[in-house]
């Protein structure tokens, strides 16, 4: 279980931006959204920037929280997808 201090930072409802970090792979972005569609429903276009040597791809995307529970299972499920190498 996170231990995190969102519910002191934030105000929920919010928007929050997730940078998710993952192999360079045209699967990624997929992969990310149908996993954010399962817990945070919505309209995802996703920025993709890759890494100077092209092995790996970066994410932005805004997702629409509605409580601290709610961001650590975005982080958590977000982390665990296959491509996925880190989520910031």
């Amino acid at each position: 279980m996170m231990q995190t201090q969102f519910d002191k930072l934030l105000d929920f409802p919010c928007h929050q931006t997730f940078k998710v970090l993952g192999v360079a792979d045209e699967a990624l972005p997929d992969h990310v959204i149908n996993c954010l569609q399962n817990h945070a429903p919505g309209d995802y276009s996703p920025s993709v920037k890759p890494s100077s040597k092209g092995k790996y791809h970066s994410l932005s995307i805004s997702v629409r929280v509605t409580s601290k529970e709610h961001m650590e299972t975005i982080y958590t499920e977000l982390s665990k997808l296959e491509l996925v190498r880190m989520v910031l």
